[in-house]
């Protein structure tokens, strides 16, 4: 993948990670849609703003339409409504799941034949180690992160062949708002992350170990479940 003459397209492109993923991909040369619910919170420099929300298809298909020169496609837009999924509220456990998996299948599904029209390219979903790793507290996200693990997964063997490379990024807390409460030494700079994603991406890696807690995390995957 490269990213100097890449056209991007960023989900969640004005806020937190996706916002320091737009301005490095805009650094390093890519033309780079900034997507959001609300365009006009989209403040890089260079960037261009364009309408999505994740729950609304018809946004995704209108954004297909417009932004039809794409090569690479980040899904990193994504809530957390911190549900239990035994004992929360279920349609906030529905929300997760359409927001975190469902909406970045839609987008996959509209930006895949677009980014082959234009010689392939590829894909990159920004997952979590909460992928792996299941806290009660935070199943209902969790859930959906591990959909979002086999949606890549798959879509990686059927996409291939079609030129596109498809990558998945797993990481621990950033500091970001949707980890404000976590004390600081336990967040990662989102500025780094970005850019050793767009690194790695760049060399052709499709799974993205953004820090220590989910190299360790992924690597216990063999040992039995804990109770």
């Amino acid at each position: 993948m490269h990213i100097d003459t890449a056209v991007a397209i960023v989900t969640g492109g004005n806020r937190g990670f996706g916002r320091h993923l737009v301005a490095q991909l805009v650094e390093r040369g890519a033309k780079v849609y900034a997507a959001a619910r609300k365009p006009e919170s989209v403040d890089v420099p260079g960037a261009l703003p364009l309408r999505i929300d994740l729950n609304d298809p018809d946004s995704v298909t209108a954004a297909a339409q417009v932004a039809t020169d794409v090569t690479l496609l980040i899904n990193n837009a994504g809530i957390s409504t911190r549900t239990n999924l035994l004992d929360g509220d279920l349609d906030q456990a529905r929300l997760d799941m359409e927001t975190n998996f469902f909406g970045p299948l839609g987008m996959t599904r509209a930006f895949a034949p677009v980014i082959e029209r234009n010689g392939g390219g590829a894909i990159l979903n920004v997952l979590s180690v909460l992928s792996w790793y299941h806290p009660p507290q935070l199943s209902a996200y969790s859930a959906a992160k591990a959909a979002s693990w086999a949606m890549t997964n798959a879509s990686r063997l059927q996409l291939e062949p079609r030129g596109i490379q498809v990558a998945g990024l797993y990481v621990a807390y950033m500091d970001t708002d949707m980890a404000a409460d976590v004390p600081p030494d336990q967040k990662s700079d989102p500025a780094l992350i970005a850019r050793k994603t767009l690194d790695e991406l760049a060399a052709g890696a499709t799974e993205i170990l953004g820090d220590d807690l989910t190299r360790s995390v992924k690597s216990g995957l063999s040992a039995p479940p804990t109770p």
